[in-house]
């Protein structure tokens, strides 16, 4: 399916989502701080992939992120919630040491193999998605 991208009123691309039928992958990547509103745009569009693919992977790269607003926070958490065994393995690729935490962190929320990979190691964080489908 072609690429998602969810712009602002202020015209800032914050999210771009593209789902592959073929790998099962929710490629997501993120700029900026996510708001409430950010999540009422990509999450119909994670939610028809999961539908679609039963099981999914999540390819979760950052730049320049700084986090969630407080209202993102509480609609991350109710994703994951109703998400918890939505997701076979989840790729956080980053390049600050608390994107790596927040993997860490993550666990507990999900049934899915997390793991970081450095910005540099995208690559790998793509085929460790599909290895031994």
């Amino acid at each position: 399916m072609g690429p998602h991208r969810f712009v602002r009123k202020e015209g800032v691309m914050p999210i771009e989502v593209h789902t592959n039928e073929e790998t099962h992958v929710i490629d997501m990547k993120i700029t900026g701080t996510l708001t409430k509103d950010d999540y009422a745009q990509f999450v119909p569009v994670a939610e028809d992939a999961i539908r679609r693919f039963g099981k999914a992977n999540i390819y979760f790269e950052m730049h320049d992120f700084t986090g969630w607003t407080l209202g993102a926070s509480w609609e991350d958490l109710k994703f994951d919630i109703k998400h918890f065994t939505s997701f076979s393995r989840i790729a956080i690729v980053g390049d600050r040491a608390w994107e790596h935490a927040m993997a860490v962190l993550s666990k507990p929320f999900t049934k899915a193999r997390v793991r970081y990979f450095d910005r540099s190691e995208s690559a790998q964080a793509r085929a460790w998605l599909i290895e031994n489908q």
